[in-house]
């Protein structure tokens, strides 16, 4: 039975148009796939499902009802629950109160029933096998556990379709199989889902049915089970897609960044030397430490030990520091720690500049900025309307190139990535790879962080392997292979030693 039909949909943005007669239908107790590049239009379809945006044309029809000018909370009511990419959770409150946020359980004074909240948080976690402790601070938890909070959350108010947006994102494997498994039990009681993700492994594993969108046009639907990963693929970016190895070796200078018996939450003791002009990657399981030790140093957690040096000399103290020695990060969550969402797209982009000179200069020079913000959008082609436009207009990935710019206009010459790639459509990353390697062919030093293989392989010198918070293997490019890097990343090199012996 159809329980979702979107039909004739269209929205435009002042000049731009970002939908176009899209057709649009999910099934009940189905997964089915949203798929298309970033500024396709799929966050814009969905934000006008659940009434976020109106459309300017076009109908919405959801379990037998008609919603021509639907509100959030109408959606809401009517059973379709948003779990966005970006965490919506509240840190400063315990995990049993964001799962009743603004549903809270009350007695007749209007006191909070604490006990019996965290009871039924507690009740909705064993029955979908996901161990979390209702009563901690959100604040404690892992992005991953953020991210399964978010999903339990939808799951609580029983929710009949649910837009799960690159849900898998901060998990591991283990993780993501166990989402699939709690997937796979909810459509078996007739829930259904609209899954957005731009990794074609998890959508041919998870999902029953797909949705291609271009250029804010419906292209094709079709079930998974009569397509194959190239033919999606090609019908995302309008033409065939090649998956060829973009990396370009080229002559590395001077020793720029050293770590020494460096250590810090979540990892140990770590030796590395890094050259100028030099890509290197850092991978493990999630929670390996190469996020804790990225994040370290740039000053966002404070180290525990052992020196970093840059062009020679210790550095350490706050992130302002950092950026004074050319040190610059784009962090995995974009939202908590890049995004001020308050901002517009040029306001965003000069902070950085700003912060470090407004001693000196503390008023802004808006034609100067204007200039060297046009420069940087043209060389990292982002795309966007108005630098006067809210820095949320934009997609992430053009986001994230906003954020990129915010630290080339500032100059920096150690640039770590955490996951650089996170939520970005096949045809962006492609030139986020070439972007980094032009940066390192510029004589920058780059270090990214990824869980992917296929990444690194495509842009890496070297990639360290991390597992339990210490480096267990460090490949040269030629040498990486899944295989190998998995081997070290899960210790299981040590195991298949031990078994020989």
């Amino acid at each position: 039975m159809t329980i979702l039909e979107m039909k004739h949909v269209s929205k435009a943005f002042g000049g731009s148009q970002a939908l176009s007669d899209i057709q649009f239908s999910v099934e009940e107790g189905e997964i089915h796939a949203l798929l298309g590049e970033n500024g396709a239009g799929k966050s814009t379809l969905m934000n006008i499902l659940t009434g976020v945006i109106p459309a300017d044309s076009g109908s919405i029809r959801f379990l037998g009802k008609d919603y021509p000018s639907p509100t959030i909370q109408q959606m809401e009511a009517a059973g379709i629950a948003f779990v966005h990419q970006e965490l919506n959770v509240i840190n400063d409150l315990t995990v049993a109160d964001n799962i009743f946020l603004c549903r809270e359980l009350k007695g007749p004074l209007g006191l909070l029933r604490q006990k019996e909240q965290i009871a039924r948080a507690r009740q909705l976690f064993e029955d979908l096998g996901v161990e979390m402790d209702p009563s901690t601070m959100v604040s404690e938890l892992k992005t991953s556990e953020k991210q399964l909070l978010e999903i339990c959350r939808a799951l609580y108010v029983d929710a009949k379709l649910l837009i799960l947006d690159e849900p898998t994102t901060a998990l591991s494997n283990n993780e993501i199989e166990h989402l699939f498994g709690i997937l796979r039990k909810l459509k078996t009681q007739g829930k259904s889902f609209i899954f957005i993700s731009h990794k074609m492994p998890e959508i041919f594993a998870i999902a029953d049915r797909y949705t291609v969108l271009r250029n804010g046009e419906y292209v094709a639907s079709g079930n998974i089970k009569d397509t194959n990963a190239h033919a999606v693929t090609s019908l995302m970016v309008g033409s065939q897609y090649v998956n060829e190895d973009v990396y370009v070796p080229r002559e590395l200078g001077d020793t720029i960044l050293e770590l020494r018996h460096y250590s810090g939450q979540g990892f140990h003791d770590i030796d590395l030397s890094v050259r100028r002009g030099e890509i290197v990657a850092f991978t493990g399981l999630a929670g390996c430490g190469a996020s804790e030790l990225m994040q370290t140093m740039f000053g966002a957690l404070p180290s525990e030990g052992g020196h970093m040096l840059v062009h020679g000399k210790s550095l350490g103290g706050s992130i302002v520091q950092f950026m004074k020695r050319g040190v610059a990060m784009l962090p995995s969550n974009r939202k908590e720690n890049s995004v001020v969402p308050d901002m517009t797209i040029m306001e965003n982009f000069y902070l950085a500049e700003h912060e470090l000179s407004k001693g000196k200069h503390p008023f802004i020079k808006v034609k100067e900025e204007t200039g060297r913000y046009e420069a940087q959008k043209e060389s990292l082609h982002i795309k966007a309307a108005s630098s006067a436009d809210s820095i949320l207009a934009l997609s992430g990935g053009n986001q994230q190139k906003v954020f990129l710019a915010r630290w080339l206009n500032i100059g920096a010459d150690v640039l770590l990535f955490d996951n650089p790639t996170q939520g970005v459509d096949v045809g962006a990353k492609e030139e986020i790879y070439k972007l980094i390697l032009d940066f390192a062919q510029n004589g920058k030093t780059v270090i990214i962080n990824t869980l992917e293989i296929p990444e690194i392989q495509k842009v890496a010198d070297r990639c360290v392997v991390f597992y339990e918070g210490r480096i267990v293997k460090i490949f040269e490019h030629s040498e990486v292979n899944e295989h190998d890097v998995m081997l070290y990343s899960t210790n299981a090199i040590e195991t298949t030693q031990e078994a020989a012996v």
